[in-house]
């Protein structure tokens, strides 16, 4: 991929490769967390997709986006409702040079239609498998700001390293990420892979992957499912986040089969809820500095819990 801030740039990803002949002016972007990025580097996008989870006030904007707007004295952009998908017309309406979706689960027919709309940046590999590292850099290269994309991430590693430091005790522990839980069926537990991007995020906080969920995930999958009954694969983890509150935790505590994981018996669980601290534990440029702290600090709790 080019880093260079001359066009015209190709940008390699999973449907082929891009061409971007000049500096975009207007920039889109769909799915989450892209419009982050140009954002953080203090361009504000025609129009961007409207937050569906963790938006305590409806109002289609994460506490942090709102906040960066105000920063940059912006009015909101145009928000793209993909509730039911990608609203193509609604994108060709802002007129964009340039459509932001580094971290998307773009499918061909999507890429195909945007593509007539302007030039896509879309995932390097799998869908919704993009580190935060690769949407910045691919998404700033985009937009002719691969550099300032660079030192955004040198920012956003550095206050990583801050807050890893404040919690040695995450060091070498294990942790696995489970999807939402029903209290009242888990004979199936549902999990982000080795592949997903929240997953990943682990690593950087200095907590290590476990071989289980490793050898549980399927090549280009972010997601993985494991019955209840084979619950002991799962003997390896040392930290279980996932979302969820004081019901979720007393159903797996009286459940027979979840139970004997040791990360459930000694409670050593993260219960994230539909707000925005259960939002940004999936890494953005924006939503991470707002609860990297608060995050840490909870993960560093379960630490002390477990075994």
């Amino acid at each position: 991929m080019a880093l260079g801030q001359e066009f015209p740039v190709s940008i390699p990803h999973a449907f082929g490769t891009t061409v971007i002949s000049a500096k975009p002016q207007r920039v889109a972007t769909v799915a989450s967390g892209n419009h982050e990025v140009p954002l953080a580097l203090g361009v504000v996008p025609v129009g961007m997709a409207a937050a569906n989870y963790g938006d305590d006030d409806g109002d289609g904007l994460l506490p942090w986006v709102a906040g960066r707007l105000g920063e940059l004295g912006a009015e909101p952009p145009v928000l793209f409702d993909e509730g039911d998908g990608i609203d193509f017309e609604a994108v060709a309406a802002t007129r964009p040079d340039v459509i932001l979706a580094a971290y998307s689960g773009l499918t061909q027919a999507d890429y195909d239609t945007l593509s007539r709309i302007a030039p896509v940046v879309a995932y390097p590999d799998g869908a919704w498998t993009t580190e935060w590292r690769q949407m910045i850099r691919m998404n700033s290269t985009g937009m002719g700001m691969a550099a300032e994309g660079e030192a955004l991430i040198a920012r956003m590693e550095a206050a990583i390293a801050e807050a890893v430091a404040r919690h040695p005790e995450l060091d070498g522990k294990t942790a696995m990420f489970v999807t939402h839980l029903d209290s009242t069926n888990l004979s199936v537990v549902n999990f982000y892979s080795a592949h997903d991007t929240r997953v990943k995020f682990f690593q950087d906080l200095g907590l290590a992957m476990p071989a289980s969920v490793v050898e549980a995930t399927q090549p280009g999958q972010f997601f993985g499912s494991v019955s209840a009954e084979r619950i002991d694969v799962f003997e390896d983890v040392d930290i279980l986040v996932t979302y969820g509150g004081a019901d979720l935790m007393a159903a797996m505590r009286a459940d027979p089969l979840m139970a004997h994981m040791p990360a459930v018996a000694h409670e050593a669980v993260v219960m994230l809820k539909n707000d925005p601290m259960g939002n940004a534990a999936n890494p953005t440029p924006l939503g991470l500095p707002y609860v990297l702290e608060d995050y840490t600090a909870l993960l560093a709790e379960a630490a002390r819990k477990s075994r």
